[in-house]
């Protein structure tokens, strides 16, 4: 088996801009996703509280 440490100091590769493309467009849609959760999560817990909060009164 291949040391891939042996690789590290070597200099670097360019990458074909079709793949570069590929991985910018999964790195966005990725965070859109996580935006999304973080968005419905957050306002989640602050509507609960606040329903919560009027029934009491």
């Amino acid at each position: 088996m291949e040391n891939p440490f042996k690789h590290i100091n070597q200099p670097l590769k360019e990458v074909p801009e079709e793949l570069k493309g590929k991985v910018m467009h999964d790195i966005a849609m990725a965070k859109l996703l996580m935006e999304l959760a973080e968005l419905f999560s957050y306002n989640l817990g602050y509507i609960i509280d606040s329903i919560s909060s009027k029934r009491k009164k």
